[in-house]
């Protein structure tokens, strides 16, 4: 009873199993068959022998007997030998179906233990095949899920680091009395938590985008209210850094089906980004016009630029085009991130473009109409 269920337990013994099933059935329809028509068919033939022959009954009988012993024979030695070759072939099949698998049984408790660089080899271009391509592509999301969280995390430290580092050498200095106990030292240490704070929430609002947790309050809204409230929250910030801000309005009215808070977001997140790269005496452009059955938002500055090779990069989470540039008067290096999932949650799409450095960008999204 134990070895009948561990042989339950082995898909290769199931399939010779049913391999055998299929031909002990088959070879019990022949012989069945054989017993049921052979009497009839072997009683005609005799009678017609015996008219040819004479009327001889032990030689019918004698006939009879050998045709039938003959038939017996032949049909077992035919049973037999299809046994034999259907258990090689069975074996042999088995055996391809069973390598493929344990291969990936193999590869995926490498991975559950950690190793999220394991593939499988394709046999086949059949339903096992493409079990393998399929469990290839599992493994490489898995690799690149698990390289991004050890980036984030790489990341969320190199950020946290430096924030920390000032407030703690500020205290420091407080407390030896290096720094001078003023409202100008509180105001570098309030400036420095509240950049962990931004930081933290970014995080949030990015864990919940990536999840799809963000719910959205779609409705028809003007796209040129959307953008007049976007430029009026920056314009304080350009007119200080003395950098131009242009809206030029659709020259159509167009309704938009989106969260007009989110919409909001998005815009002020690339504004904002066009500011903190554009110098002073630049333009920042935002514009929107219809394309089709979508609205085409564009933010457009005349700063630094982005060179070919960093476009694809630039909406991946703590990417930075100019390495050697400090956050500390910018933002925590997921706003576009998050932009990027807020235009998608709405089923639009979000891309840059640039001449290359000192040549500007232009980052332009779009949105469905109502």
């Amino acid at each position: 009873m134990r070895l009948l269920t561990e042989l339950r337990g082995h898909l290769g013994w199931r399939l010779f199993l049913s391999y055998l099933v299929i031909i002990l059935v088959g070879v019990g329809v022949l012989f069945s068959t054989a017993w049921f028509l052979a009497p009839a068919s072997i009683s005609r033939h005799a009678a017609r022998m015996q008219a040819a022959m004479g009327n001889d009954p032990a030689l019918t009988e004698d006939l009879y007997r050998s045709f039938t012993e003959g038939v017996t024979e032949v049909l077992g030695l035919a049973a037999v030998a299809a046994t034999a070759a259907a258990v090689l072939i069975s074996g042999f099949t088995a055996r391809r179906i069973i390598g493929p698998i344990r291969d990936m049984t193999s590869a995926s408790q490498n991975i559950a233990a950690g190793d999220y660089h394991q593939r499988v080899p394709v046999p086949t271009t059949d339903e096992l095949g493409a079990l393998a391509e399929s469990f290839n592509r599992m493994a490489s999301a898995l690799d690149q899920t698990e390289r991004l969280r050890m980036e984030l995390i790489g990341n969320v430290a190199h950020e946290l680091r430096t924030p920390l580092a000032n407030i703690r050498s500020s205290m420091e200095g407080l407390v030896d009395g290096v720094l001078p106990a003023e409202p100008k030292t509180y105001l570098a240490i309030q400036g420095e938590a509240a950049r962990l704070q931004r930081l933290v929430r970014d995080l949030e609002e990015l864990s919940r985008a990536e999840a799809r947790q963000i719910a959205l309050n779609l409705q028809p809204n003007n796209l040129s209210d959307l953008l007049g409230a976007s430029v009026e929250r920056l314009r304080p910030q350009y007119e200080d850094k003395d950098v131009a801000l242009t809206l030029e309005s659709p020259s159509t009215s167009l309704s938009v089906q989106a969260d007009s808070e989110r919409v909001i977001q998005v815009l002020i997140n690339l504004l904002g980004n066009a500011l903190q790269y554009t110098p002073g005496g630049g333009r920042v452009t935002l514009s929107a016009h219809r394309e089709g059955r979508q609205a085409l938002v564009s933010v457009a500055d005349t700063g630094a630029g982005i060179a070919p090779e960093h476009l694809p990069h630039v909406f991946e989470r703590f990417y930075r085009v100019d390495r050697s540039r400090s956050r500390a008067g910018g933002g925590s290096g997921i706003g576009l991130t998050i932009a990027r999932h807020l235009v998608e949650a709405h089923g639009g799409r979000i891309w840059a473009a640039s001449d290359g450095p000192e040549q500007g960008s232009t980052f332009t999204f779009t949105l469905p109409l109502a």
